[in-house]
């Protein structure tokens, strides 16, 4: 929606606007730049005060007080967010980044319709832009869980508590975040003011809505599972879980979130550790050639492990303000859970033998690594190959009501989007003819389109129309394309966009790990106020000696864990020969160290 300032559709608000924006992204640079090169808060501060004035120009509400609330409360409060501030939830309204880097997120999940709060505490309504963005995840992920040799099926969302009572380690882990069915009816209260617990209704075996369905399905592995011919056997849920979350925020953790479950079974050590680490490599080629999000493979330290595993392969990616982002996991299960629900094979000699499990999963979480990775301060900046929609089409109406232009118009129309679509692409036409062509330019910007295609009476008399990327090489200025070239133009500039961000992407990654720093230098870092703002850097990839220990005490001294022990730095042994950075000991791992979400 257009702001009050520029409500007015004449060219020279337009114009305005615009030189605004371009002042707003030029002393957002500004800042982003002093605070890497370390400047303190006294010389950025008054950077800020300017970029809110810029901002102002857009939208003169962020500058006015808050209004006191009446004495009389009629309507309820509005929701509060993790830092007690109140949000606006009418304003279409984007915090910069460099302003407050949580707030620009919540913002963005907002304007662009994503998600919305729900009345059930920690749980989130996905609207249908988020949703489409999910389902684009799933079709793909799905593809690659098929190609990997695992079945879908699916299992009860209850699972008797009796059951997660069986593995030790993985009730220890997962008992603070259930939430436990412990009664099946409700009755009317005495007083008859309204329903309450049955009181003899209570379950003999109370159940708990999965919070994960290891217990559950190796249950059912127990009675699939007789002979090695019966193995590997590889099976993959999607599913809701729930684990009771304290703090909240959309996508990034949730109560209640959607993901994917694969649970797998084998004969031997090597072939279980083989498929976990093969699963881990869909998930990292599933972000860079989806969410052109490059990530960091690694395994777990293990105090991070996953509960009951004895090891725990991730990927971990780096988002703009320096934090990292778990992306996916991939569990070697040892013998445990095969043990536990007593799964045994008849192996070729018929010998009894227990199995070795694997379990591993990617959930919901993903779309907020998409748009913490390349999203900016207009909005959503969506990869091509994820975006629900490619193409926005957005014809610019005649001036007079002219039958013959009309006409014209939806030749070229029908012509142009008939010959995007052969190209496979995924395209809209935004006819709306309530909505001012500016208004859906802003709409589609902020929602992330990766092209806009714009097209009028001059332009249909030309036969040309106008293109503007979203971002990439090509976002900076509009092209004018002949109409026989836009569906091979198109598709050569999305691809190129794809290409675009994934190297952007890759190069903050790059830069955005330290190498060759002490621990001093790294705790003073995240300990400083620019560490928790929109500052780019965050990751430390250090010698380590493994030790749970000393772990615990640099999460306490400056809230940093570790990520992971990278695959790569650790194969090619980068730690031989060098002394632990924080106890000075020889060191066993390379470990990257840094905040996470």
């Amino acid at each position: 929606m257009p702001s009050r300032l520029f409500s007015s559709s004449t060219d020279s608000n337009k114009e305005t606007k615009a030189s605004v924006e371009e002042q707003i992204k030029v002393k957002g640079d500004e800042i982003r730049a002093l605070k890497e090169s370390g400047a303190d808060k006294s010389t950025v501060a008054p950077l800020i005060d300017e970029l809110l004035a810029l901002k102002a120009k857009l939208d003169p509400s962020i500058l006015e007080p808050p209004k006191k609330a009446p004495k009389a409360q009629t309507q309820p409060k509005k929701q509060q967010n993790q830092s007690g501030k109140r949000e606006n939830d009418d304003s279409d309204f984007i915090t910069a980044r460099e302003v407050d880097y949580s707030k620009w997120y919540n913002d963005i999940v907002r304007v662009t319709g994503l998600a919305e709060t729900s009345p059930v505490r920690g749980c989130m309504v996905i609207k249908p832009w988020g949703m489409s963005l999910w389902d684009r995840v799933r079709t793909e992920l799905d593809a690659k869980i098929q190609a990997h040799g695992a079945e879908n099926a699916y299992f009860p969302l209850l699972i008797p508590q009796s059951f997660l009572s069986k593995e030790a380690e993985h009730v220890d882990g997962f008992a603070k975040e259930c939430a436990v069915v412990t009664h099946h009816r409700l009755t009317t209260n005495p007083d008859g003011s309204g329903l309450m617990v049955d009181p003899e209704a209570a379950l003999e075996d109370p159940l708990i809505v999965r919070p994960t369905s290891e217990t559950m399905i190796w249950y059912m592995f127990r009675k699939w599972i007789v002979s090695h011919r019966d193995l590997p056997l590889k099976i993959n849920q999607w599913a809701n879980v729930m684990r009771w979350e304290m703090r909240t925020r959309p996508f990034l953790r949730t109560s209640e979130f959607l993901w994917q479950e694969g649970h797998t079974a084998h004969a031997t050590r090597d072939g279980a550790i083989a498929d976990a680490q093969a699963m881990l490599d869909n998930y990292a080629t599933l972000c860079e050639d989806l969410l052109a999000m490059p990530v960091v493979r690694g395994v777990k330290s293990p105090s991070e492990r996953f509960a009951g595993a004895e090891d725990t392969y991730t990927i971990e990616a780096l988002m703009q303000n320096g934090w990292a982002l778990q992306s996916g996991t991939s569990h070697f299960l040892g013998q445990s859970f095969g043990k536990a629900f007593n799964v045994t094979f008849q192996d070729e000699n018929g010998t009894q033998q227990d199995v070795w499990g694997t379990s591993w999963g990617a959930s919901t979480r993903l779309i907020g690594a998409l748009i913490m990775t390349h999203s900016d301060d207009a909005g959503l900046v969506l990869p091509p190959k994820v975006a629900p929609a490619q193409v926005i089409i957005v014809p610019i109406p005649p001036k007079k009501d002219d039958a013959e232009t009309k006409q014209a118009m939806d030749i070229a129309m029908n012509q142009l989007t008939a010959s995007l679509k052969a190209e496979g692409l995924r395209v809209k036409v935004d006819d709306r003819d309530f909505v001012r062509s500016g208004a859906k330019f802003f709409e589609w910007e902020r929602k992330g389109v990766p092209l806009r295609i714009e097209i009028g009476p001059r332009d249909v008399r030309n036969n040309v129309c106008v293109f503007k990327y979203r971002a990439g090489e090509n976002a900076d200025e509009k092209q004018t394309i002949p109409l026989s070239e836009a569906a091979a133009s198109a598709t050569a500039g999305l691809k190129s966009m794809q290409q675009d961000l994934l190297e952007a992407a890759k190069a903050r990654l790059t830069n955005g790990i330290t190498t060759d720093t002490t621990y001093e230098e790294m705790r003073t870092f995240l300990e400083a106020d620019e560490a928790s703002e929109y500052s780019g850097k965050g990751l430390f990839l250090v010698p380590w000696k493994c030790d749970a220990e000393n772990e615990n005490k640099i999460k306490e001294e400056c809230k940093a864990t570790i990520r992971c022990y990278p695959l790569d730095a650790n194969k090619q042994n980068l730690h031989q020969g060098k002394k632990c950075f924080y106890s000075g000991h020889d060191a066993t791992h390379m470990a990257l160290f840094g905040r996470a979400f």
